[in-house]
Parts: structure tokens; sequence; C-alpha cells
């Protein structure tokens, strides 16, 4: 028989391996949580962690009256920046701007029901900025030997990445049929400003402006979804090397320009989505078949609860 000779000096030797996350648990002062030192963790805790720490889904434990989070490998990309700030937390506080999503499943769980949601499109607030995502999850209640809830058993898939594909790909399927049925120009830019509008999670606003045959002017076709920020889409700008969309650049190169940091270098632009500024914004040239040069462009506002990565970039280059 193996005796375990408990170290009164190491409270975490019973906690195995558990990758980063568990390194992290080892090395927390809990005396400064509701949990208390480790020593004093009782089995169904211990017991608990271990299995959350040695699975490689993502899981969130939560434990006690304060609701006190143990996450595991899996869930740390899930907490973005805040990882560190989410062990040891109460879940109510780290996942407060979620709450109207997740709540009702949370307090269903704490009264003993199980509670699953699937693509649940929530904002987070881990990357620096309410963030749009989705989750598919569920909340467990976890007894003790004696049968009372002391904690929940949270396991998480984010669903962000394929729900935004398909979202995108929607729209870029829609907006190619509804142009294809048009019977003149004005026809293209009514029907393309129609679809369009149907995007705005991924569109904050979109401006369509006709160039002229001169390549001197840009009239406005359509703008939609600004809520705050008119001024900077006037109904006709000059292509004279001096507006601040830089439109004459597209007119020569054709190229897609891109502004990154959009209340520095134009001001301050608000759409109708959100109440936050846009931040980022990305102009298409619009080509007629066989044509070298744009005979108009469109000027589309990312969302700010988006990350503007490269599948964002991809998505505004098809459109």
């Amino acid at each position: 028989m193996k005796v375990n000779n408990h170290d009164p000096e190491n409270p975490a030797e019973w906690l195995v391996d558990g990758g980063e996350m568990g390194k992290l648990i080892r090395a927390k002062d809990w005396s400064k949580t509701p949990l208390g030192p480790m020593n004093d963790w009782p089995k169904s805790l211990k017991t608990s962690v271990s299995l959350c720490l040695s699975s490689n889904f993502p899981i969130n434990l939560i434990w006690g009256d304060q609701h006190t989070q143990i996450i595991n490998d899996g869930y740390w990309p899930i907490c973005g920046e805040i990882y560190e700030q989410v062990m040891g937390a109460d879940y109510r506080e780290t996942w407060k701007s979620a709450w109207s999503a997740i709540g009702a499943t949370f307090d269903s769980a704490i009264s003993g029901k199980t509670s699953y949601l699937e693509n649940q499109r929530m904002f987070l607030a881990r990357r620096g900025y309410l963030e749009e995502t989705f989750f598919t999850f569920s909340h467990s209640p976890i007894r003790d030997e004696t049968g009372q809830i002391v904690g929940l058993f949270h396991p998480v898939t984010e669903t962000t990445a394929r729900i935004l594909a398909e979202r995108r790909s929607k729209a870029v399927r829609e907006l190619s049929v509804v142009v294809s049925t048009a019977k003149n120009v004005d026809e293209v830019y009514e029907k393309a400003a129609a679809s369009l509008k149907d995007c705005a999670y991924d569109l904050s606003f979109a401006a369509i402006y006709e160039i002229d045959s001169e390549g001197s002017a840009a009239t406005v076709r359509s703008l939609q979804g600004i809520k705050s920020g008119l001024d900077y889409f006037p109904d006709r700008i000059e292509l004279d090397g001096k507006d601040h969309w830089h439109l004459h650049e597209l007119t020569h190169d054709s190229q897609v320009l891109r502004i990154d940091n959009v209340p520095a270098e134009i001001g301050n632009i608000y759409a109708e989505e959100y109440p936050e500024a846009i931040k980022q914004i990305c102009i298409l040239p619009l080509n007629k078949p066989g044509s070298k040069s744009a005979s108009g462009v469109l000027i589309l506002g990312a969302s700010p609860r988006l990350p503007y990565d490269e599948l964002y970039q991809d998505f505004f280059n098809l459109l």
C-alpha cells in the first residue's frame, strides 16, 4: 500500500500538473479569496478542480456563495487579456457585461437545474473593449456529499469565428444576387444600399459615392447607419487631393484604402448600432466591368465591437 504523507508546507500537493492554469493556481494566495487557503478546501472542491484541470475542454469551475472562479487551460483563451484577473474572482463581476445573456442560465443552475444555450450572442470586456462574441455553453450544479449545491460546472465552446463567417458569407451572397438583378446603374446603387443596410453588425455604416466621368468629383448616392458625423460625408467631394477620404488615390490606383485610427485621422463618427465611435474604416473602389478606373467608391465603417483582423478585411474585399 502507498502511504500519502501530507506536507503542511505544500498545501497544493494534491494538485498534479494542470498546465499553465495549474501553475497559476499553485502560485496564487487563495487565503485572500472567499475559498480560503488551499489546505482547507473540502474534498469536493479538490476533486472538482482536478477534473477541471485534467480536461482539454474549456471549463470554468464556479464555487461557493461568492461564485469564485477556477479555470483550466482550455478556458484561458476565452478570457483574453484578463485571464489572470478571472482566477479567484466572482463570476458575476467578471462577466457582468454579458449578464443579460447568461444571467438566467446561471440563476437556473444555482437553483438546481442545468441550463444550456447554443450560439448565444453576448458582449465581453476581455480585450479592452466590448466585443461581440458567440458561445455554446451550459451551467450545471455541483453537489457535495450532503446533496447541497456548492458550485457550478461551466463548460464552454466559443463559436464566434464560425458565426461571423456564416453571417458575412450570407451578406456577400445576398449582395451579389440583388446587384445582378439590377437593370441600370441607378438600380445597382439602390439595391446595393438596401442589401448593405441589413449588415449593421458587420457594417456600422455604408456610404456609396459615384465618381463622374472626368474623375474630378464624387457624388453621394447612398448614406446609411450614421448617427453623428454627417459633416464628414458631404453630398459632393472634389477629387483634388485635398479630401480627407483620399478618394483621389482610388481613381488612379484602384487600391483599397484603410484608416485605422478614425478619431485621430478624420474625427468622431458614430453609427446607429453601437454607442462607441468608429475606429476603423475601409474604402473600396467600385469598378465597372472592363474598366481599370473606379466609377464609384464604397466607404465602410467596421464594427467597434469586433477586431479588425485579416478575416474582417477579407470580408470587405469581397463586397
